[in-house]
């Protein structure tokens, strides 16, 4: 698996990545949105460097232009809700991208173990296209890869991109041993190396949803 660490270089991501992480900025909800939707744009803005195009000609009022446009099929998918502020920014490059959407939570039980429940799965067909799949944490890695599962129970995507904007290095070890090697692509904005008991990424953000959409019950 491939794995690319974008706030290695320096850029204005790192700035959307300092205030989502900012226990005093995050006490705006509609600005941690909107800091996860521009992540997400700068991600599928990087992404977009690395599809298929091919030269097509445009007509404008005065003749003709040649230009390279992408020919990739693409589906976006998140794991719902952390995943869906980044999900929108990508729609904003992608805006002819299909969109899938899966529910998953972690259900607890004795010495603070859990397993993952998947709820509710809406998606087209991912076979022989680009499939990116967005979570704004990626802590155990379990979460992404039951979903990933779910999504190609029957065909297999032609490439998957999948971006996370905070990363454990637990989380990434996990998703190299159980995705496909050649055809996985990890996009992340940092990677923190401590996971607490409860397996939430230390420094970390917290919880994504809750601060994205409110306390859950």
């Amino acid at each position: 698996m491939k794995i690319i660490n974008l706030g290695q270089n320096n850029s204005a991501l790192n700035n959307f990545i300092a205030e989502i992480r900012d226990s005093s900025t995050q006490k705006d909800s509609m600005r941690f949105r909107k800091n996860l939707e521009r992540i997400g744009e700068v991600f599928a803005y990087e992404i977009s460097k690395v599809l298929n195009y091919s030269t097509k000609e445009v007509h404008t009022p005065l003749g003709i232009a040649k230009c390279n446009t992408t020919d990739d099929n693409i589906v976006i998918a998140s794991i719902m809700r952390a995943g869906l502020p980044v999900h929108h920014g990508m729609l904003n490059i992608f805006d002819k991208a299909q969109n899938a959407f899966i529910a998953a939570y972690r259900k607890y039980g004795k010495d603070n173990k859990f397993v993952i429940h998947l709820e509710y799965a809406s998606s087209p067909s991912v076979g022989g296209k680009v499939l990116m799949l967005t979570d704004t944490m990626l802590a155990t890695g379990s979460s992404l890869v039951l979903t990933y599962n779910r999504l190609c129970e029957n065909e297999s995507p032609e490439h998957t991109h999948i971006i996370c904007p905070i990363a454990s290095v637990d989380g990434i070890e996990y998703l190299s041993k159980h995705l496909p090697h050649k055809k996985t692509t990890l996009w992340v904005g940092a990677i923190d190396e401590e996971l607490t008991i409860k397996a939430y990424i230390v420094p970390g953000l917290g919880d994504a949803g809750d601060l994205a959409y409110g306390s859950k019950l």
